[in-house]
């Protein structure tokens, strides 16, 4: 039985991290949840925590729905929790991180900034499989979001994955319809941009002291076609494979800096 280590970004409280810890043991797979014990939203591959001492808390949980399950909130982002899985520990270590369903989608070249994608990436660092589960939502998302679209799509997937390559890294979105309005399931390239557009202002107060305002809108261009934000949009749940970081050789060359 492959083991699971089922974590994400948005928190130990969160429905869509439920959501996927019940799909993963209805799949068969021996499940483990550790899950920062906050929103930790935009970390991407850190691996900070909360330390005291040299020591971080972890606080064990009972999860809705997961009775029996091993389930732990940790003082840490999720690519940290996934590392300290690595580092003993977990005993035994999980084969597989499975990391969602986030609120919102993981799409285009901002999935950089991701904690559900960053923990998914750093499962590849140990020779793991991954896989980040978004969930397309509106902003701010409704109260009643379509989990069970999500779940209703991983099967399939799950078991691509468990039957890639070790190391193979996923990232799955689901438009948040009813699973009977969902379209077959398509591969994506990643839009050179996120779903949303991030513009700040630089203001200086009376006192001298400046800050940076954010305010989030839609993209002033539609997405390219073929890429996931596209594909999302139009009603089909996306899988794109991430390739984990790796060196690219013959810089010396392409620079002219060779002897």
């Amino acid at each position: 039985m492959a083991r699971a280590l089922i974590t994400n970004d948005d928190g130990i409280d969160s429905p869509g991290l439920w959501a996927l810890a019940a799909a993963a043991r209805d799949a068969g797979l021996e499940v483990v949840v550790a899950a920062p014990h906050r929103d930790s939203s935009g970390v991407g591959t850190s691996v900070l925590s909360v330390q005291d001492d040299g020591r971080t808390e972890v606080h064990a949980c009972d999860l809705p729905g997961l009775s029996g399950v091993e389930a732990w909130a940790v003082e840490g982002h999720p690519a940290y929790i996934v590392l300290m899985a690595g580092r003993g520990w977990l005993d035994p270590a999980p084969d597989v991180v499975l990391s969602g369903i986030n609120v919102g989608a993981n799409v285009g070249h901002a999935v950089l900034h991701s904690g559900t994608v960053g923990a998914a990436l750093t499962a590849a660092r140990h020779g793991w499989r991954g896989l980040a589960v978004s969930l397309e939502t509106a902003w701010p998302p409704s109260e009643r979001l379509h989990w069970d679209t999500a779940v209703a799509v991983l099967p399939a997937v799950l078991a691509g994955l468990l039957a890639a390559p070790p190391g193979t890294v996923l990232s799955l979105n689901v438009p948040d319809r009813p699973v009977a309005a969902l379209r077959e399931l398509r591969e994506a390239r990643l839009a050179r941009f996120g779903v949303v557009q991030v513009c700040v202002a630089h203001r200086v107060g009376e006192d001298g002291a400046g800050s940076l305002h954010t305010t989030v809108g839609e993209l002033e261009d539609p997405p390219e076609l073929g890429t996931d934000a596209a594909l999302l949009a139009a009603g089909h749940p996306t899988l794109t494979e991430l390739t984990p970081l790796r060196e690219r050789p013959g810089v010396l060359e392409r620079l002219e800096l060779g002897g």
